[in-house]
């Protein structure tokens, strides 16, 4: 199964996720909000805490569902002195997750620039008695 990827996550966010509570993350990394512009809300992600150029098969991770997302740019304008001014711009992406299960990547697609990061997964082996 292939699924948008995730990457740089701390270890510390990944736990609080496995705890079950929805929690929003802000990402600024360039590769992440790529990657997000593909994902829309009740899609699955890959969400691993291993950075982009180290992911390859058999990196751990945890699967989200996505129940929110927001892709937004702010402006701000820094003066110094009354003759130097500096405009910058910020692109994030805030996104609203809950934790769906552990899950290891088999292989890794899109490690190039401005294209989304996909990884393809182990499908989970959990059964339901019922």
């Amino acid at each position: 199964m292939k699924i948008a990827a995730i990457t740089g996550i701390s270890p510390n966010v990944i736990a609080e996720l496995k705890k079950g509570k929805p929690r929003t993350l802000e990402l600024q990394s360039a590769h992440n909000i790529i990657t997000l512009t593909d994902v829309l809300p009740g899609d699955h992600v890959f969400m691993t805490h291993i950075d982009l150029d180290d992911v390859c098969s058999g990196d751990p991770g945890i699967i989200v569902e996505v129940l929110s997302i927001t892709i937004n740019m702010k402006r701000m304008v820094e003066y110094i002195n009354p003759y130097y001014y500096e405009e910058k711009e910020r692109m994030s992406a805030r996104i609203q997750v809950k934790y769906v299960d552990n899950t290891i990547a088999k292989g890794v697609d899109g490690r190039y620039w401005a294209k989304p990061t996909v990884v393809d997964i182990l499908p989970s082996a959990v059964f339901h008695a019922g």
